[in-house]
């Protein structure tokens, strides 16, 4: 199992909140598909899936705020 975490977004952005969900649990995403939409106060990124396989869990909900470094799915 391979987690997605939401990684370092630029100097001084600690949180992000989920925005949009492009794939739901049980659908396969590919290397480099865009996971997640995300916004910080100062941008808007899309989390890309960085391994092949299939989502096996969705942990934070569109709306949710989350760290740099959380949990936002997890791949089988």
């Amino acid at each position: 199992m391979k987690n997605i975490m939401l990684p370092e977004l630029g100097e001084g952005i600690e949180e992000a909140v989920v925005s949009l969900w492009h794939f739901a649990e049980g659908e396969t995403v590919k290397v480099d598909d865009d996971l997640v939409e995300i916004v910080t106060d100062k941008a808007t990124f899309n989390v890309p899936a960085g391994t092949s396989g299939k989502i096996k869990r969705i942990v934070t909900s569109e709306g949710t705020t989350v760290k740099i470094g959380e949990v936002l799915a997890e791949l089988e």
